[in-house]
């Protein structure tokens, strides 16, 4: 997959086709067998598509089948248990001393549906009030997994971007020379995330280095440690 994958960088950059940035990282991950991330894998499909004439792969996904049976779903039974007064002859003591009993039975039994109720509404009210909602709004993010970092090491990056489908993300080293760069596609709930290498040219210099992410309409950065 890698020798396919780096053929098709090779023609891309022979055409000119592209951003060779990307696909110049592209060709130094493939001979220094460092990861490869699966937007660079479409990204380079996708222009292998349109300028090589390459087709695009297919995938077979197979649904599985959730249903249920019928067996599989517990039943819940009610149980009534009734009493049976038996009529004996008996006195009048013997009398009030029943209906006192079924009198406490019978309050036992509401005081017990009381219980249940206030139960099931605390739940009810804490499941509106779990999730409010933010007042602030956060457009645009970028963090990394550790503040520090040694040669080798993978970084894994994070963060947030409300307001587009794709973010820029590269690293600066401190002599303000780029050693990394990659385009990031943003999930349905604004979040995305990434990993880099530290590793290769421009990682040579130890110090600290500059994260930044831009959306095209903000930009935002942070700062970590490495250590070559």
């Amino acid at each position: 997959m890698t020798d396919s994958l780096l053929d098709d960088v090779t023609s891309l950059l022979q055409g000119d086709f592209g951003d060779d940035r990307i696909l110049k990282q592209i060709v130094r991950a493939c001979k220094n067998n460092e990861v490869i991330s699966n937007y660079e894998r479409n990204y380079v499909q996708k222009l292998a598509e349109q300028y090589l004439g390459k087709k695009p792969e297919i995938t077979n996904v197979t649904i599985p089948n959730d249903s249920m049976n019928d067996d599989s779903i517990p039943k819940i039974e009610t149980s009534i248990s009734s009493q049976i007064l038996e009529l004996q002859p008996f006195s009048s003591s013997n009398f009030n001393l029943k209906n006192s009993k079924l009198f406490l039975g019978f309050g036992g039994v509401a005081l017990i549906i009381i219980i249940a109720a206030a139960i099931l509404l605390s739940n009810n009210t804490d499941s509106f009030s779990s999730n409010p909602e933010s007042p602030l709004k956060v457009t645009l993010s970028v963090n990394t997994d550790l503040n520090s970092y040694t040669q080798t090491d993978l970084i894994s990056i994070n963060g947030v971007s409300n307001n587009t489908k794709i973010v820029n993300l590269s690293i600066i080293n401190q002599n303000n020379e780029l050693v990394w760069a990659e385009q990031v596609s943003v999930k349905n709930d604004g979040q995305y995330s990434t990993l880099a290498i530290a590793d290769g040219s421009g990682w040579e210099i130890s110090g600290t280095y500059t994260l930044k992410v831009e959306n095209g309409s903000e930009i935002k950065s942070i700062t970590f440690l490495f250590n070559s």
